[in-house]
């Protein structure tokens, strides 16, 4: 079993935000691949689905971003999923407008969802899809940035990416880390 887990906000205030393109990830791969809908359990929302002939969690903490380690951790412990077959998929706004980042693990680079997750496993020895959603204009504040919409000049880099991230994230279910990141990581 494998367990995909997509970072945003719950709620209408924060649908479309960049901080929720995890979130986005999720539902695109629920609805190519999921026969039914997702149920409220580990304090978010979690689908079965299939990947590579393998039985698949999606998750959506409903915890805010910030405390989304609490909803993964419960997933983890009640399935007792290895480490090594989690992804969490995030924003970053280190990364460019559009370009994809596998890791096999690491530190959590400043995004603090990720800071949660790392803390509550006690471990960063899980796998992280970013998605780039940067750089931050100047005189910005990060946080207002990442809780901004897309501007309409960027939806087709915006579609274009969260379709890639969907295929990367499959692709890392059924054949691995290495092959996501060879095919991916490169940037745009």
């Amino acid at each position: 079993m494998k367990l995909i887990v997509g970072l945003g906000n719950p709620g209408k205030k924060y649908d479309q935000t960049r901080h929720n393109v995890g979130f986005e990830v999720i539902r695109l791969l629920a609805g190519r691949y999921a026969a039914g809908c997702g149920r409220g359990r580990f304090d978010g929302e979690l689908l079965e689905i299939v990947l590579a002939d393998e039985r698949t969690l999606l998750l959506m903490p409903h915890t805010f971003m910030n405390l989304s380690g609490r909803s993964v951790r419960q997933a983890v412990d009640f399935f007792k999923i290895p480490l090594e077959k989690v992804l969490v998929v995030c924003d970053d706004f280190h990364l460019d407008m559009g370009n994809l980042r596998f890791r096999a693990r690491g530190t959590d680079g400043g995004q603090k969802g990720l800071a949660d997750i790392i803390q509550n496993l006690a471990s960063s020895q899980f796998s992280r899809l970013r998605l780039g959603i940067g750089p931050v204009p100047e005189r910005w504040n990060p946080a207002g940035f990442v809780l901004g919409k897309f501007p309409r000049e960027e939806q087709d880099a915006l579609e274009e990416m969260l379709g890639r991230a969907a295929d990367g994230a499959a692709l890392w279910a059924g054949e691995g880390i290495e092959k996501a990141m060879n095919r991916y990581n490169a940037k745009l």
